[in-house]
């Protein structure tokens, strides 16, 4: 009798919901002794084809068959040149992004892609970059991207505030460093590279941290060895006059004839 109930009962189920009910009723049944041990494998094997039924039955309200998102599936993006995506990852993780001891943690790639944090970090406070422009400017892909930031947020030295909205496109992620030792070094840098901008009108080529400043060149030397001072009869100061007052004296001496030695 039990049987017969539970397999109409099964036949005329239309949801997920019902069928999961109607499963832990027949193993009810069967602990209890209503249900021998072949009819409830049967009713166990038509709830599973009966379930099988109804998931191939349900269709997505609002989203296309065949597609899982409403939002276009993400396009795998690769650099039109690896060979400069590598030289500037390199360049970018031997700028000094970080204290050693804290760059001892990652590898080249990640390290370039904490330079481009903390580059916007210093800039405006914040990194709102997407995830896609962080790893094209540091020369890696998407995954390692995130990988390198996740890490970093694990080890407790920046924080990632997420801006997901229900129903429409998410907003990049907010990240936000907070580890002291990092932030001392972004400002230590910072002032090193406002003291090579005052002294050559231009910014180091890697950043502040780990760049020597680089002096202009002094545009008074002319190229036939001479200086535009010397050119126009000037004195010229110091060491250097003296110099080539021995100079210019010693070439009289040759010059003279009859000179003594």
């Amino acid at each position: 009798m039990f049987h017969a109930a539970m397999k109409a009962a099964i036949e005329d189920a239309r949801t997920l919901a019902q069928m999961d009910d109607l499963s832990r009723q027949v193993w009810q049944g069967h602990g209890s002794g209503a249900l021998a041990d072949e009819e409830a494998q049967a009713l166990a094997e038509r709830l599973h084809g009966r379930r099988s039924a109804i998931r191939e039955g349900i269709v997505p309200v609002g989203i296309p068959a065949g597609r899982a998102s409403l939002f276009p599936s993400r396009r795998h993006v690769a650099s039109p040149d690896k060979a400069a995506s590598r030289d500037r990852r390199r360049l970018l993780a031997c700028s000094g992004p970080m204290p050693p001891a804290l760059a001892s943690r990652f590898t080249v790639g990640q390290l370039a892609v904490l330079r481009i944090v903390a580059n916007e970090v210093t800039a405006k406070g914040v990194c709102g970059l997407c995830v896609d422009a962080i790893a094209a400017r540091a020369g890696v892909c998407r995954r390692l991207a995130q990988a390198a930031i996740r890490l970093a947020e694990g080890d407790g030295l920046l924080t990632i505030e997420e801006r997901r909205y229900e129903g429409r496109k998410n907003s990049p992620n907010l990240v936000r460093v907070i580890s002291r030792e990092w932030q001392a070094w972004m400002r230590r840098g910072q002032r090193k590279l406002g003291d090579a901008r005052g002294a050559t009108g231009q910014a180091p080529v890697a950043g502040g941290v780990g760049c020597k400043t680089i002096h202009p060149t002094d545009m008074r030397v002319l190229s036939s060895g001479k200086t535009e001072r010397e050119s126009t009869g000037a004195e010229l100061p110091g060491r250097q006059g003296r110099l080539q007052g021995v100079g210019l004296r010693e070439s009289e001496r040759v010059a003279a004839p009859g000179a003594r030695r």
